[in-house]
């Protein structure tokens, strides 16, 4: 399975503690009302780690096809994190999603493919364009970025 980010997991621990706190005063609630005790946190937990598990299963059963079938790889798409890997003994590409993540998967001609990220691209544009305008004021020329 893959191995996530360090800030994912802070992220992860911080919406857990928030959780608990909720989780106090809901069952508070609860026991007012004649309820048993229910753990919000276990279940938002038992739901997170289902997730996580369906994709994983996901990718081993969609990665197992693509072998069975003799191909070299798979492209797959909707799971909004892109991805590229070797998994299986075979070439696991994900595009991700161009609404949430702004990331596109596009092969080049000499078949390479590549995971393109919209917010990296735009900030290089930018960078490229203030050099060169940079660049022209340097040399004495007007340049409009």
């Amino acid at each position: 399975m893959a191995l996530y980010a360090k800030w994912l997991a802070l992220l992860g621990d911080g919406a857990y503690a928030i959780v608990l706190v909720l989780n106090t005063g809901f069952d508070r609630i609860r026991r007012r009302l004649g309820f048993g005790c229910w753990s919000l946190s276990a279940y938002l937990k038992g739901k997170v780690k289902n997730a996580v598990q369906f994709i994983a299963d996901f990718e081993a059963a969609v990665a197992e096809e693509a072998r069975r079938r003799g191909l070299d790889g798979v492209v797959c798409g909707h799971i909004h994190k892109a991805d590229m890997r070797e998994t299986h003994g075979l070439l696991y590409a994900n595009d991700g999603d161009w609404v949430e993540s702004c990331t596109a998967l596009v092969e080049h001609f000499d078949g390479q493919l590549e995971i393109l990220q919209w917010a990296k691209l735009r900030s290089w544009s930018m960078i490229e364009r203030t050099a060169q305008v940079t660049a022209g004021a340097t040399a004495g020329e007007t340049a409009i970025a």
